[in-house]
Order: C-alpha cells, then structure tokens, then sequence
C-alpha cells in the first residue's frame, strides 16, 4: 500500500472527512435514518440533525426501517433496539443516555456499531459528525494500541510504530490515550518540547481548525504527538465530547494516527471506538496470554492483530498463542537490551533507529496496509 492508498482505506459505510479549512461547514442534506421508539432519542435527534443540516427519518422500530435501511447514508439506531435485521449494515451511532452507563457500551459491540453518542453530552459532536458524513474525502486511518497485560511494552510499540511510519513519509500522529501511565512524551524525549497537552484541551468545544491543530502539537522522530503532562502537578482532563473533537481534527490532519489507549475501561471507551485496526500486545508468557483474552473481549468489533514480546525457554509458541486468541499475528517487538531504562530517559527513538526495530514496525505496519 502506497501513502495515496492508506488515505482511502475506509469501509463503505464508514463516514469520511475532509482535511479543508471549509470541511466543518454544513454540506448537502444527508440521508440520515433513525431506528428508535425512544422519544426522547428522537427528539435530541431531530434537533441534532437539523443542526447538522442534514434530512431525517425515523423508524420506531427495525420493521418500520427496513425497505429505507440499505438506502441511508448513515444510520443511528436508539439503545432501545437491541437486534438488527439480518444482512443490514451495521448501525453508524448507537444514541443512549448517560444513565445506561457501560450497559450502552456492551450493546454497541453487539450490535456492531461504529460509534456510541452518549447524550445529551455528546450533542454537539453527533451535529459535526453528521455535517460531514456525506463528504467524499476520507480522513485519516486511527490504529489502536492495546496493551493486553502489564508491561506488555505497548507503548514501546505504538512510538516506534509512530517513528517508522513517520520515516517512510507517512504525516503521523501519536497520541497518548492513557491518563494514568505518566505521559507517554517522557520516554519520547528528554528536552521540553513546545505544544499543547491534553489538558489545553479541556475547554475545547465545537471542531479545531486542523491546520491550527497540526501546527499546535509539539513534534519527535518526524511525528506529531499528544501527551498527557509528564508532571505531579494536578490538571484538568478533557471530557468525552473535547476528546472526539480532538480525534477528528487528527483524522483531518494526519494520514495515521496511532493511539497507545493503555488498558483502563475509560481509555477503552475513549478511543477504541474511533479506531479502525486495534494491535494488541502481549507477551509470549501463558498468564499474559489469559489476560489478553480479558482485554480483547472488551474492544469493539474492529479489525485487530496481534503483537507479541517475549522469547525464552519459558515462552510460549507464537503461532499457539495467536490461535488461541483467533487474531493473526502481526509481529514480535525485538528483545533491545535497555529498554526500560530507555524509556526512563526518553530515548526510545534513539533505540527505534536500530535495524531490528525497523524490520518490526516495517513489517507490522505493512500488514496493516500502510505502505508497501
């Protein structure tokens, strides 16, 4: 896959977005269906929709909605539907309400949905989202990194990832998705980069111009990043809608982005869903293996692969482990001596020059389809 190609690598039915100044603007009514008896989802939605600039129709139920299903554009579908008629695409959004917590999520992996808009929170997001549904640009491509047990080295992965896609002329971003793990720019670099953190963030509302959000983040290895501070001192985190607001400026202004979501359920939900293909990693051990089932049976219903690290008398056979977990192994990270004390000092990339590193992120990023 050539740079040009992984620009269009998005399924059919998945909305894209255009990298312009202009792409926030209202477009061409789209072909908006709503499956839901839940009148107050089919208010929010009207009113979400109108704003959005976009036509709507509404379905009470999956029977009402059959002879238009195929036809939509996109289509939302209310968390009082739980089943889907056969050989229909899947639903774009599931609209629940916030007091329906992680039961919402858990139906949203049922159901096959792209997005869950938890409302009315996530109002303004749905409009923006639908705003540019019908454009015929798509963004760019959001690879997760999971880490499916502690100290699996998936962080390690997603920035030597991050740095070889960025080498072969990839316009990359990483970002940090995990609150609790330190700030991922400290085991990028030891200087202090200008650019905005998470926290800037905070207050964020409505879309980021994607130019101004490109040139915003501070830059390492030829790649953009986002960190959470690598500080003690206490910050504001942003919410759900500050944080989708941020992904889809990152798909407007960069061709990948890849995202280390760490292994916490708020991370999960925060970012797993905005991703195209989730890597998770594992080391080669039986105990770490068990835990990654745990974890894969948590992300949404996304391409995945699996990464593993680990050799020795008391690993695991590779091939084994990925049958076991039914995901295709991707690649093994290279046992680098000094690697934690790497990351300590912020010299990861110094270590992703090595040959054996490259060969690694290379392959893996070719089997994802990055480039050739």
């Amino acid at each position: 896959m050539t740079k040009r190609h992984l620009r269009h690598r998005r399924s059919s039915n998945q909305p894209m977005r255009q990298a312009t100044e202009d792409s926030w603007t209202p477009r061409e009514a789209a072909g908006i269906l709503l499956v839901t008896g839940d009148a107050y989802l089919q208010e929010e939605a009207r009113r979400i929709v109108a704003a959005a600039g976009g036509s709507l129709q509404v379905a009470t139920d999956v029977g009402e909605a059959l002879h238009v299903w195929d036809g939509a554009d996109v289509v939302l579908v209310g968390s009082d539907i739980r089943e889907l008629p056969p050989r229909r695409q899947a639903p774009t959004v599931l609209l629940g309400r916030s007091i329906e917590g992680d039961d919402l999520w858990r139906l949203a992996a049922a159901l096959g949905a792209e997005r869950v808009a938890v409302l009315p929170e996530a109002a303004n997001w749905l409009a923006e989202y639908l705003s540019v549904s019908g454009s015929p640009e798509p963004g760019g491509i959001v690879m997760g990194i999971v880490g499916g047990c502690g100290g699996a080295g998936a962080s390690t992965a997603a920035i030597w990832l991050a740095q070889a896609a960025a080498g072969h002329g990839i316009s990359t971003m990483l970002v940090d998705g995990d609150p609790w793990g330190g700030g991922l720019e400290l085991a990028i670099t030891v200087q202090e980069l200008a650019g905005l953190r998470w926290p800037d963030f905070a207050e964020t509302r409505g879309s980021i111009d994607p130019v101004q959000f490109r040139d915003s983040l501070p830059v390492a290895g030829g790649f953009a990043f986002l960190s959470w501070p690598g500080t003690r001192e206490a910050f504001t985190a942003p919410d759900a809608g500050s944080v989708a607001a941020v992904m889809d400026s990152a798909r407007r202004s960069f061709e990948l982005i890849v995202v280390d979501i760490g292994r916490s359920g708020e991370g999960l939900r925060a970012f797993a869903w905005d991703c195209e293909k989730i890597l998770l990693v594992t080391r080669a051990h039986l105990k770490p293996a068990v835990a990654a089932a745990r974890i894969l049976n948590e992300l949404p219903p996304v391409e995945a692969g699996l990464v593993l690290r680990g050799s020795g008398p008391s690993a695991v056979d590779a091939q084994l482990i990925a049958e076991s977990l039914a995901l295709p192994l991707l690649g093994i990270v290279p046992e680098i001596r000094g690697v934690a004390a790497g990351t300590e000092l912020g010299r990861l990339l110094e270590m992703g020059r090595r040959k054996s590193v490259n060969r690694f992120a290379q392959g893996v990023l070719e089997l994802n389809g990055a480039f050739e």
